[in-house]
């Protein structure tokens, strides 16, 4: 898989980093140019990068409301651990905001096919010795996927996968193994996880998503349903109708045009999804 290899640093300073967001300084201030079909936006040098294949817990998401997060224990252990592999320490925050950190900025590398809708960066993070040269297409194999942060997040079992169909399929498949181990040993999250669970993850409201632990992309749509519609459950298959997230169950091979087909309501109060997160793919389109 062809990725363009970016190398700079990451700053936190005066940024809310979480499991899955951080923030880049490309050394070539044009790094990003050569991705025109999906482009990245930079301001006064600095990209917000998304990590590919990752979906970690939300600690302040706000879309259509006020700020909601999903349970702090695991959204903060997220952050933290994608931190530490970057190579930051005693970081202090106010709020969400990191306000001091050792050092302040970091080395590191990226290798990105480009933005998502919002322009931000979606990438593979590493440190170290960069695998090429800066501005140069690599070709990226799972040994190389091995060494990334989204790798590692995912081998710790703190965040949930969220596969694109950009991705290469050997790629996702290495992240969906890790994925799996991580459930199997009952690491990070996983032990707490309702998403699948034959109860359902009882649901009457948005002060119960802050206490139930479920996939963040069913977690952004019931928050943006509950606060565009009502606080029940009761039309929340007719929102998601009305959303186009195009998605592919992997193990039965099936196309839908929505979640609708993939969640269920229980008893009108709780609420589950019928594929593991590793074998879902979302279309980029």
């Amino acid at each position: 898989m062809a990725m363009l290899l970016v190398v700079g640093e990451y700053r936190i300073i005066g940024t809310e980093p979480d499991g899955d967001t951080i923030h880049f300084v490309p050394t070539d201030p044009l790094a990003f140019d050569k991705l025109k079909d999906a482009p990245v936006e930079v301001k006064n040098g600095v990209a917000r990068v998304r990590l590919e294949g990752v979906d970690a817990l939300e600690t302040h998401y706000d879309r259509t409301g006020p700020r909601i997060r999903q349970p702090a224990e695991f959204g903060d252990k997220a952050a933290q651990e994608l931190l530490t592999f970057l190579g930051f320490s005693n970081v202090q925050r106010v709020g969400q905001k990191v306000v001091s950190a050792t050092p302040p900025q970091t080395p590191g590398w990226i290798l990105t096919q480009g933005g998502d809708p919002f322009k931000r960066c979606v990438a593979l993070l590493g440190t170290g010795t960069p695998p090429g040269a800066d501005g140069t297409d690599l070709q990226v194999d799972v040994p190389l996927l091995q060494t990334t942060a989204n790798h590692h997040l995912l081998k710790t079992g703190l965040v949930y996968p969220g596969f694109y169909d950009k991705l290469l399929r050997d790629l996702r498949n290495e992240l969906a193994t890790v994925t799996r181990q991580a459930r199997e040993a009952g690491l990070g999250l996983w032990p707490l996880d309702a998403t699948t669970a034959p109860a359902g993850a009882f649901v009457n409201g948005m002060a119960s998503l802050t206490e139930v632990v479920i996939l963040p992309k069913l977690f952004r749509r019931l928050v943006d349903h509950f606060n565009l519609v009502e606080q029940s459950l009761t039309c929340f298959p007719a929102y998601l109708a009305g959303k186009e997230d195009n998605v592919e169950v992997l193990s039965t091979r099936t196309k839908q045009l929505s979640l609708v087909p993939l969640v269920q309501i229980i008893n009108g109060s709780a609420v589950r999804m019928t594929a593991q997160p590793e074998d879902t793919v979302y279309s980029e389109s």
